[in-house]
């Protein structure tokens, strides 16, 4: 004799709480990717994210044998009104060697506000090897009514840069940041 089939309710009341711990581990697993990503990004230098600032800025062997292109471009995110843009495009260095270059950010606006630039290094694998000491980058930026400033970044490029790699890009997007209240 087979035992009595579960009713109906039985099997519905299953079904649904399947799907919704399913629904449940999907929001928590799309919750914990973003952190994750940029773990994975940081460590990697997937997608341009650099390792931030260098702790100490300690002696590096000097490639006077080899020349990058380091070029630099600035954008500035729809609703930031900012003129911004590098003081110069590109420059030739040595890998190992310090170099400062600047970005000449102003305000447009007529209030004050607050922003924040992001940098991004292409290609990617050049991420890992492109180190910055000083930079605006790491900090928010205020600006008052019609300011306009050159803001300093100091960087090098590690020697062990893969030699297939000529040319490297700088990039910042400059973001307002919302109202502080």
């Amino acid at each position: 004799m087979n035992p009595p089939a579960p009713s109906p309710a039985v099997g519905i009341r299953r079904t649904l709480r399947s799907a919704l711990f399913i629904v449940v581990a999907m929001f928590g697993f799309g919750f914990a990717l973003v952190p994750l990503y940029d773990v994975l990004c940081q460590v990697t230098g997937l997608n341009g994210k650099t390792s931030g600032v260098v702790a100490q800025a300690e002696p590096m062997r000097v490639d006077e044998a080899r020349t990058v292109t380091v070029e630099f471009v600035a954008s500035v995110n729809l609703d930031a009104p900012w003129e911004f843009h590098p003081d110069v495009t590109k420059l030739q260095v040595h890998p190992g060697r310090f170099y400062t270059t600047h970005f000449y950010a102003r305000n447009r606006s007529a209030r004050a506000v607050l922003g924040q630039a992001i940098p991004s290094v292409s290609p990617g694998p050049a991420a890992t090897h492109f180190h910055k000491i000083e930079c605006f980058c790491f900090t928010q930026q205020g600006f008052a009514a019609g300011e306009g400033r050159e803001m300093p970044v100091t960087f090098r490029i590690d020697p062990q840069l893969p030699a297939d790699v000529h040319t490297v890009t700088l990039s910042y997007t400059f973001f307002r940041l919302p109202e502080q209240g």
